[in-house]
């Protein structure tokens, strides 16, 4: 998310400077608040493997390169960016009433009253169908994966799933797992298998990565009655289900051997480690502390083998 400064414009020396026009410090916030609704986070996340996809496909199609597909580049990752920006202002609106009960989500602007809820569901509807149509100039079929995210992000996660059962994360990890299909789909609709290994990577990736978010913060998900796994079933469940999710993506570099053999040994390393440490968790005692420990190198996983997807086919 976002790191949402205080409103207070603080000068050079340090102090709180009150020369300013009203006008230059309610901007600034409006913005950030802006930025929170939309989960700038979350789209800069996004980004990064809808950029991959698009990345991949424009260099196994052979499609006179990077440069010759600049405007499908430029219209990809806005419009991608568009429709994830929207899902998220739309769950901002949807999940309001519960917000307040968790400290990372009781400062949205929609939880806090400086922004209208309407205002958020307008916002939420607007980005994702000028997203949505800006990947239709690329291809439909961009477009109506882009549209199938939001729907399983806002509707059957955020709307139903979320506050029914645990098989809520399962859910969302599908609308957080479209992002590279968006991009391979704007280039080649077809969709080769390598675009849907990347799916099935941040498919299966999301769950143990935000199931450890779950273990840190599972007393708030508890108070705001959120049935996430750890809440329901107890941390010893939860581990053993993180452990099977990181040993299913054990297999799925192996299916990337046209990226070439120093990204399958990568891939494996980086999945070997991730399953070390999740079966570590059954002999640390301190298990917020194994939590973190599985949050942070889930991001570095992510970053760093996507990234690798891009470098290997320059190099």
């Amino acid at each position: 998310m976002a790191n949402l400064r205080t409103l207070d414009q603080v000068n050079a020396s340090g102090s709180v400077s009150d020369d300013r026009p009203q006008a230059m410090e309610v901007a600034p916030s409006r913005w950030k608040d802006f930025l929170a609704l939309i989960k700038i986070g979350i789209v800069n996340s996004n980004f990064i493997t809808t950029f991959t996809g698009l990345w991949l496909a424009i260099y196994f199609t052979q499609t006179n390169g990077f440069l010759a597909n600049l405007d499908i580049v430029l219209l990809t990752m806005i419009g991608s960016s568009l429709v994830v920006a929207g899902s998220c202002s739309l769950n901002n609106f949807i999940d309001r009433d519960i917000d307040h009960l968790m400290s990372r989500t009781k400062n949205r602007p929609t939880v806090t009253g400086r922004m209208d809820p309407k205002w958020a569901l307008f916002v939420g509807l607007a980005l994702t169908g000028i997203g949505t149509i800006i990947l239709a100039f690329t291809t439909i079929t961009a477009a109506v994966i882009g549209l199938i995210g939001t729907f399983t992000y806002v509707v059957l996660y955020s709307m139903w799933s979320k506050r029914k059962n645990t098989l809520n994360t399962v859910i969302g990890s599908v609308s957080g797992a479209v992002p590279p299909l968006i991009g391979w789909a704007a280039v080649d609709p077809s969709l080769s298998l390598i675009a849907w290994i990347l799916f099935l990577i941040m498919f299966v990736w999301q769950i143990p990565h935000f199931l450890a978010i779950a273990i840190r913060r599972c007393e708030e998900y508890r108070s705001a009655g959120i049935p996430m796994l750890p809440v329901v079933h107890g941390f010893a469940i939860t581990r053993r289900q993180m452990i099977v999710w990181v040993a299913c993506l054990l297999p799925l570099p192996f299916w990337l051997f046209d990226l070439g053999a120093g990204l399958i040994v990568l891939a494996t390393i980086l999945n070997v480690g991730w399953l070390a440490l999740s079966l570590a968790g059954f002999k640390m005692k301190n298990e917020m502390k194994w939590a973190t420990l599985m949050f942070v190198y889930s991001l570095n996983y992510l970053t760093i083998l996507f990234v690798s997807m891009i470098v290997v086919t320059i190099f």
